[in-house]
């Protein structure tokens, strides 16, 4: 029997939340929004399409043809506006599958990656994209199989809701949890099960707790978590190592650094993210992660 391939990467093409926020202030961590690669034994899996995606096709205009599955938390524009700019999906021979939730109002990942390049929101449709686009919807709770690889989501609080990934593959995971809202007086139950023991959780953070709570400007209810609280569901789902993501776009390089020194310091095993971070999975130990400048329907299967 052949070997399976050990391969577990995730590489970070965009970490920033809300707006893109290019500019010498940003230019360390990155100001394109969220964005995620993960190749896994040899597929490839991104989560989200924020501006993000517009960088991570242009890597991929030399490996063509391609095929990759894209995986969407929702259809907040900061997670979908660079599918419109991503320049494999106009190229005849590529391969997508486009997996997403349906919305509480009932449209499809579909109907709004979709709805977002009609007129007059944007001068191209959808349906010039020559590469061949399968749209999935997946039912939350659902377990999504790639050959051996296992995809499980789990609804998170966020407005108009999200829900979040964990991608497990030969004993190691990684969790996606993006854009929710952390309780006051709990931790959240789908959260602590996406986060269960992972090799890598990669968390919301947008805020810090005086951010958050500040009295004069108040993000109570906004749909996004803070660094503290990322710290308490680390230690509590058994988590090996802490990424901060979703940066909100007012916080420069010098803001982020105090955030990675404050996180460290009470979670020795993480860091924030930035764009051209990868992280190997499959390294030992995983002190080696190091940063590199770098239309089918579901059931046609």
């Amino acid at each position: 029997m052949a070997e399976l391939n050990p391969q577990f990467l995730v590489r970070f093409w965009g970490v920033r939340g809300s707006i893109a926020s290019p500019g010498a202030s940003t230019v360390r961590y990155g100001g394109n929004t969220s964005c995620v690669e993960m190749l896994v034994s040899g597929q490839r899996l991104i989560f989200d399409g924020g501006t993000g995606l517009r960088e991570l096709g242009i890597s991929l205009l030399a490996e063509m043809p391609l095929e990759a599955s894209m995986f969407f938390t929702h259809s907040h524009w900061d997670h979908i506006q660079g599918f419109p700019f991503f320049v494999p999906a106009f190229v005849k021979g590529n391969r997508f599958n486009i997996y997403g939730a349906i919305a509480p109002n009932g449209s499809t990942i579909e109907q709004r990656l979709n709805d977002q390049m009609l007129h007059p929101n944007f001068p191209v449709p959808l349906q010039v994209m020559g590469a061949d686009l399968k749209f999935c919807d997946v039912e939350i709770g659902e377990t999504v199989q790639i050959g051996d690889i296992s995809i499980e989501n789990a609804l998170l609080n966020h407005p108009g809701e999200a829900i979040g990934y964990r991608v497990t593959y030969q004993g190691k995971t990684a969790a996606y949890i993006t854009d929710t809202e952390h309780f006051p007086n709990r931790l959240d139950e789908n959260v602590i099960w996406l986060a269960r023991q992972a090799d890598v959780m990669i968390y919301d953070a947008t805020y810090t707790d005086a951010e958050y709570h500040d009295p004069k400007s108040s993000k109570v209810g906004w749909g996004h978590s803070t660094w503290q609280e990322a710290v308490k569901v680390a230690k509590a789902a058994g988590v090996k190592t802490l990424v901060i993501f979703h940066h909100d776009p007012s916080h420069n390089d010098e803001f982020m650094d105090q955030v990675a020194a404050d996180t460290k310091a009470v979670f020795a095993n993480s860091l924030v993210a930035r764009e051209g971070l990868t992280l190997d999975l499959t390294a030992t130990p995983q002190s080696a992660f190091v940063s590199t400048p770098w239309g089918r329907k579901c059931e046609d299967v």
